[in-house]
């Protein structure tokens, strides 16, 4: 099971995870009533996300580590690559944005409760520009990001209790945005393979 230090993030097999995010913008957190492995799998499954979100329309997996997400309200819409940095099943999912210049990064933690269920909390920091990076330091548009974040995961937790059971899972583990294998792929001869028989 993974625990903080100073250094970082590390697990039981010694391996140093990315920090969590010391400065932010955005936490907050809700208990749902499934277990922590149901919880996981279903947020995974990012495709889903429109299906219980106010804002995101579209999730398109682009490659193992990146998606493209359409949010918006109304007719207004964004579409921003998002690049999986850090996951750990059943723990940890580190994100940050591919915009030409990094708009946020985000983690979300899955930690089981005393009473079976998950508490998820979601931590994000914003990284705008130009008149909004000015914008992002006045309280009422950070209270408003935290207002959507609590809204959204309040979404999910209705989701997930709703339907008992994850529809689908990804249980790969990403490291500085690279999917690890559990069994390494074999070195490729440089030799010609020809066939014989």
């Amino acid at each position: 099971m993974a625990h903080e230090e100073d250094d970082g993030r590390t697990g039981g097999d010694g391996v140093v995870r990315r920090r969590p995010l010391r400065e932010r913008h955005v936490e907050e957190t809700v208990e749902v009533a499934v277990p922590v492995r149901t919880a996981y799998n279903q947020w995974t499954q990012f495709k889903t996300f429109p299906r219980f979100s106010a804002v995101v329309h579209e999730v398109e997996q682009l490659r193992p580590t990146v998606t493209a997400w359409t949010l918006g309200y109304g007719p207004l819409r964004h579409r921003f690559p998002v690049e999986i940095v850090e996951q750990d099943p059943d723990a940890y999912l580190a994100w940050r944005g591919l915009e030409q210049h990094p708009t946020h990064e985000g983690e979300v933690e899955f930690r089981p409760t005393q009473s079976g269920g998950t508490a998820i909390t979601v931590r994000m920091l914003l990284r705008p520009h130009g008149v909004a990076k000015v914008l992002t330091r006045s309280c009422r548009v950070t209270e408003l990001a935290a207002r959507l974040v609590r809204g959204e995961l309040v979404r999910f937790q209705q989701f997930i209790e709703g339907l008992g059971q994850e529809g689908g899972a990804w249980r790969g583990t990403i490291r500085n945005g690279r999917v690890q294998h559990d069994t390494p792929e074999p070195p490729r001869s440089r030799v010609a393979q020809w066939p014989v028989g």
